[in-house]
């Protein structure tokens, strides 16, 4: 097994999971209100942008990976409609309950199964539409998980990828204040763990920009591959459809 990084730090491949498994399972409980502070509340509007650029259609097969408390699988069940299908993954068994509790609160009895984005338990060809929000950034194989997704594609199927990127260059020094400074103070505060969200940061860091982004998921068998900027680079939604 070789090594990975876990946010600036390099690690044995199953020491990651285990660790990103441990970070979701102290962030859970505040996870919806953490996102809403550190975000100034933007994550609503990065996601219904990511929402709109899926173009999810009545009848269509949809499958939100890492979809956390359910935030673009609720407005895609509404899109989709009844003669639709709408599944949800994640690999965190406390995120994924958490997100099955708040779609039965507004009345959605979503399917929801635990499980890798890298190794997914689905049919090639079965979905309209895959979507990974806020989580591609934490999977051990990006390549694996982008292959993956590609495969369970029908082809000409949308891929939506919502993840934080490269910040735009004015403003690299004090989004890296805020980033390691205040996101970490208000981690311990409120979360609970200051340690979670030092890593959330430096995981930022780590990941692709984004047209690093764009390369790899051509590589993983996507076409037409496109990035929108969100909030100056802070955010950033890539979308392809898959070759057939």
């Amino acid at each position: 097994m070789s090594d990975t990084d876990f946010g600036y730090q390099r690690v044995r491949e199953g020491e990651k999971r285990a660790r990103v498994g441990e970070v979701f399972d102290q962030v859970a409980p505040r996870y919806d209100l953490m996102n809403d502070l550190m975000s100034l509340g933007l994550h609503r509007l990065w996601k219904a942008f990511a929402v709109s650029v899926a173009r999810v259609r009545s009848g269509e097969r949809v499958l939100d990976i890492a979809s956390g408390s359910g935030d673009l699988a609720r407005p895609f069940a509404w899109r989709a409609g009844p003669a639709g299908e709408v599944w949800v993954t994640d690999i965190n068994r406390r995120m994924l309950e958490r997100g099955r509790d708040r779609l039965l609160d507004v009345g959605l009895r979503l399917p929801a199964v635990q499980c890798d984005a890298e190794r997914l338990p689905f049919p090639a060809g079965h979905f309209d539409c895959v979507s990974v929000a806020f989580g591609l950034r934490n999977m051990t194989h990006k390549d694996a998980a982008l292959a993956e997704m590609a495969r369970v594609l029908r082809p000409g199927g949308r891929l939506v990828v919502l993840e934080f990127s490269r910040v735009w260059e004015p403003l690299a020094k004090p989004y890296a204040w805020y980033s390691f400074s205040v996101l970490p103070w208000l981690g311990k505060r409120v979360a609970g763990s200051g340690d979670a969200y030092r890593y959330l940061a430096e995981s930022i860091r780590m990941h692709p920009d984004q047209a690093a982004l764009a390369a790899m998921m051509e590589r993983a068998g996507f076409s037409a591959v496109e990035y929108f900027n969100l909030s100056a680079g802070v955010a950033a939604v890539h979308r392809g459809v898959r070759l057939g």
